[in-house]
């Protein structure tokens, strides 16, 4: 009997996914997955409902309503610091993860290389392989997490097709600076390669840093493939609208891909998502100050468990070195911390194309109100008197 594709056979699923099922079996907190634990704001949701009433339940057009697109041209402009024309270079997804997968799948061809830093989100790696490319990955430079400028010259050369830029990071919540993206850009420039970005955190930032966007420097608006979205920034992660920015033609070669992998963005909450827009600063600002709570309170408890922590720049994840506690297996004391202890994590290892390289680490989210937090800090207490 004939079996599956090839292609898929080093794939293995989502261990962040596998973690929350594990947390839901064991009534554990779910700190392994990162949504939050509160819903959007009130009058976003509201946006959702009366777009459901007032007929808003067939398919959009398939690259995005046109006024979610011209909103988000101009949030472009104001927050991140390029321009993009909505009618030609801005097509809605379904997340950031199917504007991901449709934008490789639209500009790689067989033999093609993609550049990806690692520790690296899970999706970036089996996506290049389901396009037909190959990885090339290469690490940044511990303890900090930077860019190190030779180590990235050894991995780009005249196959290279793009390299994908997540700012800020996950899993380690590093936030790039002008300075090391620089370093990408002249590379890019170098080899003829394509910038991708995943920018999905870019609200969610700390200690007065801020975030640059790739495509704004000099030299790169015409190379740059942007990928952002709504889940992380309105608290609506199961809502899935995202969107990518490109060039006309790069925009094109997208919009097909998109159109053949889902049609269009959930029609209602694309209507949702303009009200988001128009949200005042006031509401980022107190966004950031709930998760910055929440960081502060995870980083102590962590801490005095045992864990070696990298503290986080912007998104809203703690990348922990394991071996003070004893442990020398991330998956076998996640599972422990969620079967004993009640709290989750995910194993470091699965942010790694070779998986012996993470098994020393464990990412934690803290995007959750923090009496959450305080909760599941009185639980690892718990792991640390064990």
């Amino acid at each position: 009997m004939k079996g599956p594709a090839r292609r898929a056979e080093g794939f293995t699923e989502s261990v962040i996914r596998e973690m929350t099922r594990l947390c839901q079996a064991n009534n554990a907190i779910n700190l392994a997955q990162g949504f939050p634990d509160f819903d959007p704001p009130a009058r976003v949701k509201q946006s959702a409902i009366k777009a459901i009433n007032s007929g808003y339940n067939q398919y959009s057009i398939t690259r995005g309503s046109p006024e979610l697109r011209q909103a988000i041209s101009r949030k472009v402009k104001r927050f991140n610091h390029f321009k993009c024309n909505p009618e030609s270079e801005v097509t809605v997804t379904c997340g950031t993860t199917e504007g991901m997968i449709s934008t490789l799948l639209a500009l790689l061809n067989p033999g093609d290389e993609v550049v990806i830093p690692e520790p690296f989100y899970e999706n970036y790696g089996p996506d290049t392989i389901l396009s037909g490319a190959k990885c090339r990955y290469v690490k940044l430079a511990p303890p900090e997490f930077e860019i190190e400028e030779e180590s990235l010259k050894n991995v780009f050369s005249r196959k290279t097709k793009a390299i994908i830029v997540n700012t800020p990071h996950n899993p380690t919540g590093r936030v790039f600076r002008r300075e090391e993206l620089k370093i990408i850009r002249d590379l890019c420039q170098d080899y003829d390669a394509f910038a991708i970005t995943d920018e999905i955190y870019e609200h969610i930032i700390y200690d007065g840093l801020s975030h640059t966007s790739i495509a704004s420097l000099d030299g790169m608006g015409e190379r740059t493939i942007t990928i952002s979205g709504f889940s992380k920034t309105y608290s609506a992660t199961g809502w899935r609208v995202g969107y990518v920015i490109a060039r006309k033609e790069l925009s094109s070669a997208i919009r097909k891909v998109h159109d053949f992998l889902t049609v269009c963005a959930p029609t209602p909450l694309q209507e949702a998502c303009l009200s988001a827009l128009k949200l005042p600063e006031s509401y980022y600002k107190s966004l950031r100050a709930t998760y910055d709570e929440s960081r502060g309170l995870l980083l102590k408890v962590l801490e005095e468990a045992g864990f070696k922590c990298f503290k986080p720049e912007g998104a809203y994840y703690i990348w922990t070195d394991i071996r003070s506690t004893g442990f020398r297996n991330d998956r076998k004391l996640a599972e422990m911390l969620i079967k004993r202890i009640g709290v989750g994590s995910v194993p470091g290892s699965s942010f790694f194309h070779n998986p012996s390289t993470g098994r020393l680490t464990l990412r934690f989210s803290f995007s959750k109100m923090p009496q959450t937090i305080r909760i599941a800090a009185e639980r690892l207490r718990r792991f640390r008197r064990l």
